[in-house]
């Protein structure tokens, strides 16, 4: 079981090789407080890049964003449970009945193995979108109406948390309480690009305004050394 760091740092390895995503798990591992497997590198590697990271003593939070019907999600979850990671998500908008199924039958597996739950989160609406995306899509509430609707609905269904833009972190936080978990991508130190982000702020802002954890992809990853990004940030927090 990997240790708690302390640190609220959550790197993205969002690479396409197992061997660079290994490199910076042993870099980085100590001074993190997880590794995000998205997309990318569990499509190229699959479960292997979970082991690799549990066999160099990391966490994970698998970046998959489940959304489908909820038999299939809550199915996907309960596998997602056996790989033995510290958080996975889904999108909150596949709906209340996905995501109750889901928490539900995790917990069911989970309790069956005698094994921690992971952290269950929900995706309330990506970082690289701004209101005029949602307005494309025929949603006309605004974004924070959006955000913490979405919110408000996976507390409902059991989720322990989302992922949710540092803009809308504290009105998710007078919504939801203290306890639920607030997971925060679109963070860049203050001398970043932006990217593709569109919602961003710096690493001190989230958390301040309310962010158990951040995630961090391109300027740790990206940087000329990335154990220095990671300790300049973790200073910044401290």
């Amino acid at each position: 079981m990997a240790a708690e760091t302390g640190s609220r740092i959550i790197t993205a390895l969002d690479v396409d090789e197992l061997g660079k995503a290994k490199s910076l798990v042993k870099l980085l591992k100590n001074d993190v407080a997880a590794f995000k497997i998205g997309k990318q590198l569990f499509t190229r590697c699959g479960p292997d890049a979970v082991r690799m990271v549990h066999d160099e003593g990391g966490r994970v939070f698998l970046d998959l964003k489940f959304h489908d019907i909820p038999t299939t999600v809550a199915k996907a979850s309960v596998e997602v449970l056996r790989l033995g990671v510290f958080m996975f998500n889904m999108h909150a908008s596949g709906g209340l009945d996905m995501m109750e199924k889901s928490v539900a039958a995790v917990k069911e597996r989970a309790a069956e193995m005698e094994e921690k739950k992971p952290i269950i989160l929900a995706v309330t609406v990506l970082t690289s979108q701004g209101p005029e995306d949602l307005k494309r899509l025929g949603i006309n509430m605004g974004m924070e109406k959006m955000v913490v609707n979405l919110a408000s609905l996976a507390k409902e269904a059991g989720v322990d948390g989302v992922v949710a833009s540092p803009k809308e972190i504290i009105a998710i936080r007078e919504t939801c309480g203290k306890d639920f978990v607030i997971v925060t991508p679109g963070i860049r130190p203050a001398a970043s690009s932006k990217d593709d982000q569109k919602r961003i702020m710096t690493p001190l802002e989230a958390v301040n305004a309310g962010a158990d954890y951040i995630v961090v992809g391109r300027p740790i990853t990206q940087a000329e050394d990335p154990l220095a990004a990671v300790q300049s940030i973790n200073s910044e927090l401290h």
